[in-house]
This record gives C-alpha cells, structure tokens and sequence, in this order.
C-alpha cells in the first residue's frame, strides 16, 4: 500500500472507532438511570454503592430519599453522567474498538509477533479488570475508615464531581498498577530481568511497591493502600516465579545445545554455511504475435 492509502486506511478504522466509542458513551449515559434487568442495576446506583456503604448516621440524608451525592453546580451532574457513561462506553465497546486498531497495524507484523501482541493485550485486559474490581470493593471499606476519623462530631456530604473523581482515579490507579508483574515478565522473556537477579532484589521491590502503593493511592486511607501493596507483592511474586521457570528451560534449552561450554573468546557454534538459492523455473517466451495485415484503400469509381 502506498502512503496515501495507508492514510486513508488509518481513517477509515479511526472512524469506526469513534463510531463504537460515541455508541457505548450513549449507552453509557441512558444505562445511568436505567435497571437493566435482574442483578444488573443502573449504572447511577453501581456508582454510588461505594459511598452508600457509609453508615447513614454518618453522612447527609434526605428523609424519605435514600441515598444521594451533592450536587453544587449547575449542569454537574449532567457533566458526570457524561464523563462516566463515555469511560463505561469505552470499556463496553473495547473488544471493537481494538478489532479496529488490531486491523491496522497486524498487516505489518510477523506471525510470531502477532501472536505476542494477542497474548500480550488479554492478559493485559484481565489484569486491568482485576486491578479495577479491587478497587471497586476496597473504595467503601476506605471511605468508611476516613469518615470514621470524626467519632459522630461531623457529618459527611461528598459533592458528586469530586466523590466520582475519586473514585475513578482510584479504579485507573490499581488497573494500571496490575500490568506491573506483566512488564517484569516482559523483561525477563527478553533477557533483560533474569531470575537471579529479581531474586536478589525481591526485598527492596517489595518495599518499593509499599511506598509506590502509599504514593499512588488517591485516598489517604490505609485500607486502599494496604489493598494494593499485598495484591501488587502477589502478583509480582507470581511473576518471579514465571521467570524462574522461563530461565530453567533456557538454561536446560543452552545445555542440551552445547553453547554454555564455548570459551567466551571462540565463536559460537552455528552453521553459518549459507543456504543455497533456489534457481527460479525459467519463464517461456511469449509466442510473437503476428503483425496486422494492412487493409487495402477501396475507391470508388468516381475518383
């Protein structure tokens, strides 16, 4: 493909991408105040779980209304709906969106190499999605340790725009933080973090990971943070044992080939005798068409 095909190619899958997001952020935005069915509730009242987990002694209530967010500006809540309905939408519609990205960019890659981007962007996905329904269970437990702080002298009134801020920053936090065993795997595959090593370091990144858990965490909570560091401690851990399996089949890969006993000053033992080059099949001649036989110019009698 040329240039300029390939930039109309690029606009094309740009276009259904927008297309699939701008339908699940309308999705989105109606789901907020529709019941589905059966357990599937709105999205307004997934949202808002967290914060009605306080007890109600404890923050502002409405007789007669249940539970509610405080809304202090106008068009607030309008504005939340949009920007919660649009990154549900996003989540929703994923797997089409990326069909689209994965349409563009496959055609350049070698078989091998798609194989790892497969692999690479599902376990990345489940990750993320762990990461994030951590947070969305470990969010009341914060929230009620923080307003536990008061012993009944205040009462808690979140406004909608920062309790939706919050919670999130929160729910990108732990997803992103949950591709970092995939990153260390990554770099043990390519040899960059052999096991020796990440066994060697393993007490200091687990104490890097507390202090990056205690930075990262939005809340000041201990729960939130605690949550992290143990799952992030787990799953690096898991990701230590992967490179030390990874690294025992190379090792076991490199001995059965002989290449551990090369001095360093000879060279390794490949056969670098090149292949032979297969002759092409000779391509007959074309038969020769003969040439047109010229027409004779007819007269008439008058001339």
């Amino acid at each position: 493909m040329s240039l300029k095909d390939h930039l109309y190619e690029l606009r094309r899958r740009l276009g259904w991408s927008l297309l699939f997001i701008s339908g699940g952020a309308v999705f989105g935005f109606i789901w907020w105040g529709w019941d589905i069915a059966g357990p599937v509730t709105s999205l307004g009242e997934i949202i808002t779980t967290p914060y009605c987990a306080i007890p109600e002694d404890q923050r502002l209530t409405q007789v007669g209304q249940g539970c509610q967010l405080l809304q202090t500006q106008p068009f607030e809540v309008f504005m939340i709906r949009l920007k919660v309905g649009t990154g549900v939408g996003m989540a929703l519609t994923a797997p089409l969106w990326l069909y689209q990205v994965w349409r563009f960019i496959s055609p350049g890659l070698y078989a091998k190499e798609r194989r790892f981007a497969l692999t690479f962007v599902s376990i990345a996905s489940v990750l993320f999605v762990a990461g994030a329904t951590l947070a969305f269970f470990v969010v009341p437990q914060g929230l009620v340790v923080l307003v536990g702080f008061g012993d009944g002298q205040f009462i808690t009134a979140l406004t909608a725009g920062d309790y939706v801020s919050f919670l999130l920053a929160l729910l990108l936090i732990f997803g992103v933080s949950f591709e970092l065993p995939l990153v260390v795997v990554m770099l043990n595959q390519i040899g960059v973090l052999p096991y020796e090593k990440l066994s060697k370091w393993r007490r200091g990144i687990i104490f890097g990971l507390f202090i990056f858990a205690a930075v990262a965490t939005p809340g000041t909570d201990p729960i939130s943070m605690v949550a992290l560091a143990v799952a992030l401690t787990l799953l690096f851990e898991l990701a230590i044992q992967i490179s030390r399996i990874h690294d025992r089949r190379a090792a076991r890969k490199r001995g059965e080939l002989g290449w551990d006993d090369v001095p360093d000053d000879e060279a390794a033992p490949f056969d670098y005798t090149p292949s032979p080059i297969e002759e092409p099949e000779p391509v007959p001649a074309p038969e020769p068409v003969p040439a047109p036989e010229p027409q004779r110019v007819r007269y008439d009698d008058a001339t």
